[in-house]
């Protein structure tokens, strides 16, 4: 694990093994001096990554007392795979899912609020992570979701 120091935030990046033995990027900025006040995970736009797109939001939110958990989906920033390609969304979104309550279900974190953020691509992955297990996140915020709303008229 490699850690640095951003003023107030702890910024820390480590390798994880997927169920299929990918190596994925995960990334966290943490309040340095308090407990968090709840937990956001960060899910990325298409051929992008956590650690540097995503820097500015999860510094912004450590800074503000969350804890920001990110993870780099297969084939995008520094995680394993073929460059931008994605077989399987559904494999994509079983990762971060696995991922993301590995970290909510730690002893530290278990009583913790839990928002997903999701930007473009990252909005659509929000949505199938809330969709697979609704009732275990507090909310979600999507900026510029790839999705599509049907009409309703």
């Amino acid at each position: 694990m490699q850690a640095g120091g951003i003023g107030s935030v702890r910024y820390e990046e480590n390798f994880i093994v997927s169920t299929r033995g990918l190596r994925l990027f995960t990334c966290r900025w943490l309040p340095e001096f308090r407990d968090p006040k709840a937990l956001v995970f960060l899910c990325h736009g298409y051929g992008m990554e956590c650690s540097i797109s995503m820097r500015g939001t999860g510094i912004r939110l450590a800074k503000a007392g969350f804890a920001v958990y990110g993870m780099d989906y297969k084939g995008h920033g520094k995680s394993s795979g073929l460059q931008g390609y994605i077989k399987s969304f559904s494999e994509l979104v079983d990762d971060c899912f696995k991922h993301f309550c590995e970290i909510c279900e730690t002893t530290k974190n278990e009583k913790k609020k839990r928002f997903l953020l999701g930007e473009s691509m990252g909005g659509a992955v929000a949505l199938l992570l809330h969709k697979k297990s609704p009732c275990y996140w507090d909310g979600a915020v999507l900026v510029a979701p790839m999705c599509k709303v049907l009409p309703f008229f």
